[in-house]
């Protein structure tokens, strides 16, 4: 192998194209790293190409296709965040550098460290015995840091070139360092923004303070409705589709190695806070929420401007659990918010982005073929997480494909992923790459035509398991 087929110099030369989707100033350099990135499979011995859409091309590889073997499609993307704010950048980044054995740059957790360990994972798999267990699809593409809109119709019009068994996705963090994790659920996601309006122009506060209805005070009083003071969403009908969490996974959660001292440290709280009965894991990834995410309305400068504004505004995310419908959810909310609209001022409403949740179950065959992988590799029984966050592209997959993605981990809790200084640690590459091997053996053991669910999760009924 020559050094610059090594694995870390490759992951720097990956980490050196500014692929960042959001801003169109780097369509070029999206485009050079696909054509990098087929390049380099098609060398490890894979029949791959750069597929156009839309939007950003998708660089898609295969090894010869087996009947007798089951297919396993590896999901990954090269697009990156921005880098803003580069002030507060230790190194450039997109000048990867080493140090405390860590990589620094945008893109090295998210996801290129990764995706990059399955692909060499693969290689090293192929250069010693010639071929694979499984057949391997990789599925990498270059918008998924906004939303991935060109994704549903290249999956439709490739639905028979991707058919598989099962999907593997590592785009995920670890509940703790270096510990294995096994995500198996995601959150769904329903957002809006409400402006409330109130008089035509800003006011004298000393004139009309006290006559009429403050669109401030109206916003403040709305986005409190949304609550109990015990932290329960107030919005009616909110749970009314939300099914109790298994023993099982209220057994997973306990032994998840993230405690109430971990979170403290990594927000930085004084307390944590949120809805009554359940753990602060448990609240993360497995109960839904209603969330502010900006507010505002008035003066915002330096020093008192005595105003009564005319309009205020917030926006509202909804993080949701299985069997939980986006459109359904912010039909609620919207109902909720225009029953409690103060008098005097009036509430515009715009929806904004949605995406399903998801579920997989862990203690399904491949389920506990990708449990028995992580194990072997990093030696210890791999943690059971449902994410909070959302990655609404599974749902299309589930949809589409008819298979289950599982998410072993690879990203260190302390990533900075999205943020300055974004890193990878090199063991978690180096481990990545021998897990890929795992995870495709422990693959091969399933039985063709077993996957999927066992028949009894009590999270979600038949007819919302692809959601």
């Amino acid at each position: 192998m020559t050094p610059e087929n090594d694995p870390l110099p490759l992951l720097l030369k990956f980490l050196r194209f500014p692929t960042i989707s959001t801003q169109a100033e780097h369509a070029e350099d999206l485009r050079q790293c696909a054509g990098w990135l087929s390049t380099l499979l098609q060398s490890i011995g894979l029949h791959s190409e750069v597929l156009p859409t839309a939007g950003q091309p998708v660089v898609l590889a295969h090894t010869p296709r087996d009947t007798a073997k089951r297919t396993v499609l590896i999901y990954g993307h090269y697009d990156v965040q921005p880098v803003d704010p580069i002030e507060l950048w230790e190194t450039p980044p997109f000048e990867p550098t080493l140090r405390n054995d860590r990589i620094y740059a945008r893109g090295s957790t998210d996801n290129k460290g990764q995706i990059l360990a399955h692909i060499l994972g693969v290689r090293e798999t192929i250069a010693h015995t010639g071929t694979t267990p499984v057949n391997v699809i990789f599925l990498i593409e270059g918008e998924e840091e906004i939303g991935s809109p060109s994704l549903d119709a290249f999956l439709r019009e490739h639905r028979d070139d991707l058919a598989c068994d099962v999907i593997c996705i590592s785009d995920n963090g670890m509940v703790s360092d270096f510990h294995p994790t096994l995500s198996y659920a995601m959150r769904g996601i329903a957002a809006m923004e409400v402006r409330v309006k109130g008089p035509s122009v800003d006011l004298h506060s000393g004139v009309y303070g006290g006559a009429v209805m403050n669109p401030a005070t109206a916003a403040a009083r709305l986005v409190a409705s949304l609550h109990h003071d015990d932290g329960r969403v107030a919005i009616s009908g909110f749970y009314d589709t939300v099914r109790p969490l298994a023993d099982w996974e209220r057994a997973a959660s306990a032994a998840s190695p993230i405690s109430d001292a971990d979170l403290l440290a990594q927000t930085g709280v004084t307390e944590l806070f949120g809805e009554a009965g359940y753990s602060a894991t448990e609240r993360i990834g497995a109960r839904p929420t209603a969330e502010v995410n900006g507010i505002g309305g008035g003066y915002q400068g330096e020093g008192t401007k005595t105003v009564l504004p005319a309009s205020a505004f917030f926006k509202l995310t909804f993080r949701l659990v299985p069997r939980m419908e986006p459109e359904k959810i912010l039909d609620l909310a919207e109902a909720h918010l225009r029953a409690h609209c103060p008098a005097g001022v009036t509430i515009e409403i715009e929806r904004g982005h949605s995406g399903l949740p998801y579920f997989s179950d862990p203690m399904s065959a491949d389920g506990q073929a990708a449990q028995r992988a992580l194990e072997r590799v990093f030696g210890l029984k791999p943690s059971l997480y449902r994410e909070g966050g959302s990655i609404p592209i599974l749902t299309t997959f589930k949809e589409v494909l008819g298979a289950d993605a599982l998410l072993p981990a690879l990203a260190s809790p302390d990533c900075a992923a999205h943020s300055p200084n974004e890193n990878f640690p090199v063991r978690n590459f180096e481990t990545g790459i021998m897990l890929n091997q795992a995870l495709l053996e422990e693959f091969a053991k399933v039985p063709r035509g077993v996957h999927g669910y066992r028949g009894d999760v009590p999270n979600l009924d038949r007819a919302s398991r692809t959601a």
